[in-house]
């Protein structure tokens, strides 16, 4: 039997006070604000009445720690998967900003459409939806959460939209603990739901690309 629900969670707040753009650097962590909004999206989970039956996570820490809550409402362990994983990109341990100031730097930014400052968005969706297709598959019975960031989160939601994945970064519908929520009919994704269950007003967030 399949799963009957698959939600993909963004982690929560990163601690940051430097405002990098953090990627896959190690030990970048949740704030304590990041851990709140992490609670409310396993409380908003959880107040859908659904069962949950799998949870998996990103290597990274942030996506690790953002799982917690879920295990400790639905009493599972969370999987690691690295196809959960923050994209690459070339800007990453610096200051976005600063970095785009730098005539040196605007190399990267000349094909948008891939993008050419790190992993291509088709590999990002295809990845995605090879761990979202195994999970659903491989599911018992009730739903499936998988803590994620939100670039691999906003590119599913194009490539089940069929959607161009080309897109400015900075216009994605993807909120700090924000869930997006998938059913499978057949072979066919479609996206039935999108929360923001969690109070991200002031948040620091500008660790993607």
């Amino acid at each position: 039997m399949a799963a009957s629900r698959l939600h993909l969670v963004r982690h929560g707040e990163v601690h940051n006070p430097a405002r990098v753009l953090y990627g896959r650097l190690p030990d970048y962590h949740l704030s304590d604000a990041g851990r709140g909004m992490a609670a409310a999206a396993a409380d908003h989970v959880a107040a859908l009445d659904r069962p949950v039956s799998a949870l998996y996570a990103s290597p990274l820490e942030r996506a690790q720690e953002s799982a917690e809550p879920f295990a400790e409402t639905f009493d599972l362990a969370p999987e690691i998967d690295i196809r959960l994983i923050e994209p690459t990109n070339v800007f990453e341990g610096t200051q976005m900003r600063r970095s785009l100031m730098n005539p040196l730097n605007w190399w990267h930014l000349r094909q948008p459409s891939v993008p050419s400052w790190g992993e291509p968005y088709s590999s990002i969706a295809e990845r995605m939806l090879g761990v979202m297709d195994e999970a659903w598959d491989a599911a018992t019975d009730g739903d499936v959460v998988m803590v994620s960031h939100q670039a691999p989160i906003w590119i599913t939601h194009l490539r089940v939209a069929g959607l161009p994945l080309r897109h400015d970064p900075r216009t994605r519908r993807c909120a700090l603990s924000s869930v997006t929520s998938f059913e499978r009919v057949g072979d066919v994704w479609r996206e039935v739901a999108y929360a923001e269950p969690a109070a991200t007003g002031g948040a620091v967030d500008v660790g993607a690309v």
